[in-house]
């Protein structure tokens, strides 16, 4: 499918849709607790609903209605799966999904889309093996298709936690392992998301003690009790909607979100205000209007899934800014580094690449033609850009937004953007 994009004056309100990250995490410790849970105001896309069929896959049982899942775990002792899970385009089913993948006694085969196939889960898969369950790549590549054989009983093991998930996968199935689990991490990005996993640690009332996120320590045969939680506002979602309005001078007004929450991308707000744009909080929303925004170096090591729209804002920002400090951008759906840097190009951006990051000084964007790269939030990103630049963009691949922002067309034009979505 393709979007076509023209120069808008957008401006609202825009109710966010629920939260990926919570809403997977809901769902995995839903599937690991021992009887009936409720999550309202799930998001429903084609990432959470990859994370239903795996964990449906290992036994647990899931109903939809009214905007609500109820969800009849399983406890400790998820089943062997009938057939390989297929878990589409989500990393981050695929990565929490394989440690619990070593709580079952038996054999369980993942395998996704090109893109997954092309994902490393290496450090994820070698500590499987330390922990005492067994993990193999079929291609011998540290890419799916991958095979895991439990039941694992934990012990210590060493973590380049390149990517958050890695850690969060030992995490949230450590405290159902027999023994204790010890972790040593060699390396940690996005360090929000496992604060977020610690939160719902925490909401449980799991033990475990980490050392200044360098070391973990899970006592095993723990357990997850059945809980009732509404989803919040996805930060990372909302993203492109608070780059829109700060580069285009109007003013939107974001609800269901909630400040407190721990969501990385929250951070976001604080940079865009840093730039030059204005920001209010109050209890029930967060409005942003758009003022001249001023180039910055900005570290992004802990936001890694905002680059692509901060780099549309780095566009539009006067004098020269530095996305830096995030080379996992380049093992995400895409190497969102360089696809950034060459979408943008395109649309006449002054843009280069760093190994970790990107340099972009203020450009005039013209409308064009645009490789999507079955990307999400390269797709949303682009559009975010065509909106603000002379003549027609048109994206490819923009199917790739039903991955976590289905109704992200419809909600530009309910406030004013010209965006059409075509076959």
């Amino acid at each position: 499918m393709f979007l076509k994009v023209s120069h808008s004056n957008v401006s609202g309100e825009i109710s966010i849709p629920g939260s990926k990250s919570h809403t997977i995490r809901a769902l995995f410790f839903a599937g690991l607790a021992d009887g009936k849970s409720k999550i309202k105001n799930p998001l429903i896309s084609s990432d959470s609903i990859s994370a239903v069929n795996l964990c449906k896959s290992f036994g647990v049982a899931y109903d939809y209605s009214d905007n609500c899942y109820i969800v009849d775990g399983v406890g400790s002792n998820p089943k062997v799966p009938e057939n390989i899970i297929d878990v589409g385009n989500s990393g981050t089913s695929l990565r929490l999904g394989l440690m619990t993948a070593a709580l079952v006694q038996g054999y369980t085969v993942f395998t996704g889309d090109y893109q997954i196939r092309k994902r490393q889960i290496g450090p994820l898969v070698r500590a499987i093996n330390n922990l005492g369950g067994e993990a193999f790549t079929t291609r011998g590549n540290d890419s799916a298709p991958v095979v895991v054989k439990g039941r694992a009983s934990g012990g210590f093991t060493k973590l380049d936690a390149v990517t958050s998930q890695y850690l969060s996968s030992i995490l949230i199935n450590a405290p159902l392992l027999e023994k204790d689990t010890h972790i040593e991490v060699t390396r940690l990005n996005e360090i929000p998301y496992v604060e977020l996993t610690l939160w719902w640690l925490n909401k449980f009332g799991i033990n475990y003690k980490h050392n200044k996120m360098k070391e973990f320590y899970i006592p095993g045969r723990q357990q997850y009790s059945p809980f009732e939680c509404t989803i919040p506002g996805d930060f990372s979602s909302a993203t492109f909607f608070m780059v829109l309005s700060a580069i285009s001078g109007q003013e939107m007004v974001l609800t269901n979100l909630d400040i407190s929450d721990p969501q990385g991308d929250k951070q976001v707000l604080a940079i865009l205000e840093d730039m030059g744009a204005k920001v209010f909080y109050n209890e029930n929303n967060i409005t942003i209007k758009g003022q001249k925004l001023c180039g910055r170096e900005i570290d992004m090591n802990s936001i890694p899934d905002a680059l692509p729209a901060m780099a549309v804002a780095a566009c539009f920002a006067q004098g020269e800014t530095r996305l830096v400090n995030v080379p996992q951008a380049r093992l995400k759906e895409t190497d969102r580094i360089s696809v950034m840097c060459k979408e943008l190009s395109k649309m006449g951006a002054d843009i280069s690449e760093l190994p970790d990051g990107l340099v972009i000084r203020e450009s005039k964007l013209k409308g064009c033609s645009v490789n999507g790269h079955d990307d999400h939030r390269i797709v949303m990103a682009l559009a975010i850009a065509g909106l603000h630049c002379s003549g027609e963009t048109i994206i490819d691949t923009a199917e790739a937004m039903n991955v976590t922002f289905p109704s992200f067309a419809q909600y530009i034009k309910s406030c004013g953007g010209n965006i059409e979505l075509y076959e």
